[in-house]
């Protein structure tokens, strides 16, 4: 039997990982997308007349079977790949695009939905029903079911090469951060702190290398940059890190990120658009690239005067070093760190044994229950790689959920953090609780040793959290709707939102206890740390912001030829500063170029953040972080709702208004 395709019978219907093989996955994809097949043809082919149960609800259910197979599938392709998933991969991607047009394509499917939509107002159908039937449609004709001829057969052809090329610009860029490394000698190690020091020797035992490394992992390659004296080495680990995807040879991707462009076009014009921003943001809360631009461009003038002033005095403290020349963007992590240092009097290598992993989730979870009465205790379950750990979430004495919690950097899981899910929460199919999982790349400490957290790990535990809890929480009827469905720019919404419980001083006085005395943390340090929540904040907002720019300027009009020369020009046009690069360059823009999720929608970081910040202000007018009447507008008009309504409405439900940049430039620091 297939592990993937038998009933599921462990607790809480977890997926049996102890018995699924490699080899499960090909004939368990086929069989599902067959069975698939058969239920679109058999609702398509309903010879009675058309409902919301034997239509929309019967859709909603139809590929089941699928998507647990592919809930499987690719969340260990992206935490634990290897040639045989890389390969399915390339080989699943194509046939799911076209399964995808076949859907779109079916004409009485299509007109049983159209005959549903024109009779909406006489169907009793309640709020969450008549969302779901709008987002349904919606979904049809924005790809391109209403495309007739030529022009449809066009457009199934462009989706399933877009996949491809999905697919390819991922696994190249996991292929050149797995198989790049520098090798250290011990001389090359003066300097760096012991946890620098530690990261390096577990990297070394990684790659099977004779000594300590740097990969191009960031637990690893930040750190590095920060603390190397050797400018030298900082170079070429820096240039390293910035050519991801742009080495020529198999796993370059520039022609790759210039081909998609050029179909997303091509899509946006078969349907009717000028260009694929146009078309990407009609349904975002941003609706327009002119708001996207005017937004980001508030926020990019006084970021960049920040970030040039701070260059000019990050270059003063080089040249009192004796080097000559401009500040070099390998350069600017280093004496920022040295400045941080002096100004702050906070050093990360004295800061960082406050800041366990263990002891910031306890404090995560922690924060959950005071907001929102959630609980966690750990699970003892097979998992699909010995560094993953699981917890049941409860609320009210119920089951809410499984979470997975997968917090190490290896040389299988690609970059970045991010929250998926191996199952969405429904009510369709029976009251059905997700089982949710955080990614992120920390650094694994030696064995025995406890893992160590920058403040931006922390930072990034708590943001993924956030996500887990907009899934965790979600209950809605349908899964189309449930958990972070919801428009790209109101996705970040929580998970932003969520980071501010990081800086409530009682959460980091409780939970910042020294690796191995256990003492809090000293209040002054504590006090500093919170006090430098806005240092350097130029640079990273700049550098974030110059990206989405990128991304927009890519999309809002007619497709590059050559999307480094677009990227150059754009660069220059918004008078980019010298010392600081893209945090995202072309070739390794996976936001963009690994699938449609964040095209156009780069921005949407910042879009989140404005809301963000007014949120926790709200949390901040009543005096108390965890009062729980705000906590609970919070959870009942956005953390539990899903997409069941526009998101300005359900921001307006919580918050009673929409917010404007004022309180995002306060808290960044940028309103001076």
């Amino acid at each position: 039997m297939n592990a993937l395709l038998s009933p599921w019978t462990a607790q809480f219907d977890l997926p049996p990982f102890a018995e699924i093989t490699d080899a499960d996955f090909a004939p368990a994809f086929e069989a599902a997308l067959t069975e698939a097949r058969a239920e679109i043809a058999r609702i398509a082919e309903n010879p009675e007349a058309p409902t919301f149960a034997n239509t929309i609800e019967a859709l909603e259910l139809a590929d089941e079977t699928l998507n647990r197979v592919l809930g499987v599938f690719y969340n260990l392709a992206g935490a634990d790949s290897n040639p045989t998933r890389e390969a399915l991969q390339r080989e699943f991607s194509p046939k799911l695009a076209a399964y995808g047009s076949e859907i779109t394509r079916n004409r009485p499917l299509f007109q049983r939905i159209e005959t549903l939509w024109q009779a909406r107002d006489t169907l009793g159908l309640t709020p969450e029903q008549n969302r779901v039937l709008m987002l349904t449609r919606r979904g049809f004709v924005r790809a391109g079911a209403a495309l007739e001829g030529e022009a449809q057969s066009r457009m199934a052809e462009v989706k399933e090469r877009l996949a491809v090329l999905s697919t390819r610009f991922t696994q190249n860029l996991l292929a050149d951060e797995r198989d790049w490394f520098m090798e250290l000698s011990e001389a090359d190690l003066e300097g760096l702190p012991d946890f620098v020091v530690a990261s390096a020797r577990a990297a070394g035992a990684e790659k099977g290398a004779k000594g300590p490394v740097v990969t191009l992992s960031r637990s690893l390659i930040v750190p590095f940059l920060q603390f190397s004296p050797r400018r030298d080495l900082r170079r070429k680990a820096y240039e390293a890190w910035s050519k991801r995807g742009e080495n020529g040879g198999a796993t370059d991707n520039r022609e790759i990120a210039a081909e998609i462009l050029r179909l997303r076009q091509e899509r946006a014009e078969l349907l009717g658009y000028p260009n694929f921003a146009a078309y990407k943001l009609e349904t975002e809360m941003a609706k327009t690239p002119e708001a996207v631009r005017d937004l980001l461009m508030q926020v990019w003038k006084p970021a960049r005067a920040k970030a040039e002033a701070d260059a000019a005095r990050l270059e003063e403290m080089m040249h009192e070093d004796g080097i000559n020349g401009r500040l070099e963007a390998w350069d600017w992590r280093y004496y920022s760190e040295k400045r941080r240092r002096a100004e702050h009097d906070l050093d990360e290598a004295e800061l960082k044994p406050y800041l366990q992993l263990d002891r910031m989730i306890e404090a995560a979870f922690d924060c959950a229950t005071r907001l929102f009465g959630v609980t966690f205790r750990p699970l003892d379950v097979p998992l699909y790689h010995p560094d993953a750990r699981a917890w049941e979430a409860m609320k009210d004495g119920k089951h809410l959920a499984v979470f997975i919690g997968d917090y190490f950097a290896r040389g299988s899981k690609r970059s970045g953090a991010w929250c998926s899910a191996f199952r969405e929460q429904q009510k369709l199919a029976g009251e059905i609780r997700p089982v949710v999982v955080n990614v992120c790349n920390f650094a694994k400490p030696a064995e025995g040793e406890p893992a160590l957290l920058s403040y931006d790990d922390a930072r990034t535990l708590f943001h993924e959290f956030g996500h887990a809890l907009h899934q965790m929480l979600s209950d809605v009827t349908y899964a189309s709707i449930s958990g972070t469905s919801v428009p790209r720019d109101f996705v970040e919404l929580p998970s932003q939102l969520y980071e501010h419980w990081l800086e409530v001083p009682e959460v980091l006085g409780k939970y910042a206890t020294h690796a191995v005395t256990g003492e809090p943390m000293p209040k002054p340090m504590l006090d500093r740390l919170l006090a430098a929540q806005t240092y350097d904040m130029g640079f990273q907002t700049v550098e974030y912001v110059a990206s989405a720019l990128v991304d927009l300027a890519f999309h809002d009009g007619p497709a590059p030829a050559d999307p480094m020369a677009a990227q150059a020009a754009e660069l220059e046009r918004i008078g980019m500063p010298h010392a600081i690069r893209m945090r995202h360059a072309t070739p390794h823009f996976a936001h963009v170029f690994a699938g449609d999720g964040y095209s156009s929608g780069y921005y949407s970081y910042m879009w989140s953040e404005v809301m963000d910040a007014d949120a926790f202000q709200a949390f901040e007018e009543v005096g108390d972080a965890f009062d729980p009447a705000t906590a609970d507008r919070l959870e009942r008009f956005i953390l539990s709702a899903g997409g069941s309504q526009e998101a300005d409405a359900a921001y307006t439900a919580f918050r009673g208004r929409m917010p404007g940049p004022e309180a995002l430039l306060k808290g960044r620091g940028l309103d001076g």
